[in-house]
């Protein structure tokens, strides 16, 4: 059975810009253990985590549950971002000319100060989650955690669309895609090409 509650919870925390620690802090729960069993499917929230959560959210109950497509309240209005067919390094993003397609998200996406930005997927590297001529709509960040899927701009080139996987000696920008091979960069490479994350995904969107 397909665990649409944990996907949900996964969702909305990294739309917030919330790690697993931040977000248990917030639900007063003693470990962030719990909230990578509640994405994982291992565990269930109480009913009372669960109001909590869509309190924090700002959704329905019924939509962390899978009961509706929709999380907007009543008090959310529509914002248009910006889809981009490709985004140089280097270049701020207000200046990028190559703008192809608008896509609207919730008000409420923008509290904190937080800006988002919209790709269209070119390629099949990252197959089989995403397909060429998705759009995925991405958190402006400067860092990420290990495992998440961001657009990363290396060496003065477009910014690539891969998983950043973390470790003590770089990172490795890596495809979901087997026949692609993966980027590996040391520390002293992140600093001297430079690599820059330049946001993650928050949402694919996908037309037929």
């Amino acid at each position: 059975m397909e665990n649409v509650l944990g996907k949900r919870i996964e969702l909305e925390r990294t739309r917030l810009g919330l790690n697993q620690i931040e977000l248990a802090k917030k639900l007063n729960l003693s470990s962030s253990a719990s909230i990578s069993q509640y994405e994982s499917g291992d565990r269930m929230p109480s009913d009372d985590i669960k109001l909590k959560m869509a309190e924090i959210f700002d959704c329905s109950v019924d939509y962390l549950l899978g009961k509706t497509y929709s999380r907007k309240t009543a008090s959310s209005s529509p914002v248009v971002v910006f889809v981009y067919g490709k985004i140089p390094a280097g270049i701020p993003m207000e200046m990028i000319e190559d703008i192809i397609d608008t896509e609207e998200i919730s008000s409420d996406w923008l509290k904190g100060d937080k800006q988002y930005f919209g790709l269209k997927v070119n390629g099949n590297s990252m197959m089989p989650k995403y397909q060429n001529n998705d759009t995925i709509i991405c958190l402006k960040c400067e860092d990420c955690e290990s495992g998440d899927d961001c657009v990363v701009a290396v060496n003065g080139n477009d910014a690539t669309f891969k998983k950043v996987i973390k470790n003590e000696n770089g990172i490795i920008l890596q495809p979901l895609n087997p026949e692609f091979s993966p980027l590996v960069y040391t520390n002293e490479d992140i600093k001297k090409l430079p690599v820059r994350i330049l946001g993650k995904v928050v949402e694919l969107r996908r037309k037929i």
